[in-house]
């Protein structure tokens, strides 16, 4: 099993990198963010790798880190949710950014991703929600407090407020660590609209 792979950039297609090893090239799919941060072609990189084998094919997934290889590896084990959507979900946020969406019941940021429509984003966060706070970098206070509103609020309000802030260019561990500041002060029937300028005063700090 092939678990990492060095050598040279030797082409990029619009899903794919070849990647030449000693010249053995391999075809390793990657996320679009991934992609886009490897180096130009004839430059030296490594990736982490998930091989998938089925019976027609041998598919090589390539990713950033470890991290990431992993939470393919557990949104591929969700129902309705394979390579192709994990791919697309990865490609538009990093491993903790991931987490940090799952541990605070956010699905708008989740639904951002290409075919993520909203039953499979509550599949993913519903599945999920058990593993995500081990790798989240929201500290634990800050997750426990967001989950804590989220059974009245049926997240609405605070994922809203989350992609409000990420939309305005902030990291998502930033935003849901400054929304979950904001529901412990506008308590938990607090709006979206008062969550967002609350977090946007702790973010200012």
């Amino acid at each position: 099993m092939i678990g990492k792979l060095k050598g040279i950039v030797d082409s990029y297609q619009d899903d794919y990198v070849l990647l030449d090893v000693h010249g053995v090239c391999y075809q390793v799919y990657c996320p679009s963010r991934v992609l886009q941060q490897l180096p130009r072609v004839g430059e030296a990189t490594s990736v982490a790798i998930e091989t998938v084998v089925r019976e027609d094919m041998i598919r090589l997934y390539g990713f950033a880190n470890d991290g990431e290889r992993e939470w393919f590896r557990l949104l591929t084990t969700v129902q309705g949710v394979g390579a192709k959507v994990a791919l697309a979900i990865l490609g538009i946020m990093g491993a903790a950014d991931v987490a940090n969406a799952i541990a605070l019941g956010d699905k708008t940021s989740i639904m951002r991703a290409p075919g993520v429509g909203k039953k499979v984003a509550e599949r993913i966060l519903s599945e999920l929600k058990d593993k995500a706070p081990g790798f989240a970098s929201v500290d634990a206070g800050s997750i426990e407090v967001a989950q804590a509103a989220l059974a009245p609020l049926g997240a609405g309000a605070i994922g809203d407020a989350v992609s409000a802030l990420t939309n305005l260019g902030y990291q998502n561990a930033q935003a849901a660590a400054a929304v979950a500041a904001a529901v412990k002060t506008a308590g938990e029937d607090a709006p979206a609209e008062k969550l967002i300028r609350l977090g946007l005063k702790e973010l200012a700090q």
